[in-house]
């Protein structure tokens, strides 16, 4: 995949098109960007599990649909409680403990969007991307907290 990438990225990549005309110039331009947000979704479990979801006419609604499962959210809101108490403590054991506990949940729940979505399930497929959305979400907040402990 990263061989194929930097391929079509030379062959539209915008300094070929340099004294080309304004027209050439958008179009590569354009063209240039399609081929790094394709690369990016390719590239990230979770934009990859939205495309597919897209594809098959599903929405996961993350503006305006936040309804999860009870369990996940009380499963949630410990992590959230732990990740605050493991910042304030300045604690980074505990960071990297809760950052691998939700890396393992996110990959299991990967493995079930990617059955969902090739199953044509679309309300579970519909269900499992929004939680890995929200899984990818905290994962995120958990880095900035590792991060803000190194510098």
């Amino acid at each position: 995949m990263e061989n194929r990438y930097r391929d079509m990225q030379r062959e539209v990549h915008p300094d070929r098109f340099s004294t080309g005309t304004a027209s050439e110039q958008r179009q590569s331009m354009e063209m240039a960007t399609r081929v790094n947000e394709a690369y990016r979704t390719l590239r990230s479990p979770l934009l990859r599990a939205r495309y597919m979801l897209e594809l098959d006419g599903g929405d996961v609604a993350a503006e305006t649909n936040t309804a999860m499962p009870r369990e996940f959210l009380m499963q949630q809101m410990g992590w959230r409680e732990a990740l605050e108490e493991a910042a304030e403590a300045r604690n980074a054991k505990q960071l990297d403990a809760l950052d691998a506990q939700v890396g393992a949940e996110l990959d299991a729940t990967f493995a079930d969007a990617e059955l969902a979505l090739d199953g044509r399930d679309g309300v579970t497929s519909t269900s499992l991307v929004r939680k890995l959305m929200f899984l990818d979400k905290l994962r995120e907040e958990i880095g900035a907290a590792q991060e803000r402990l190194e510098n």
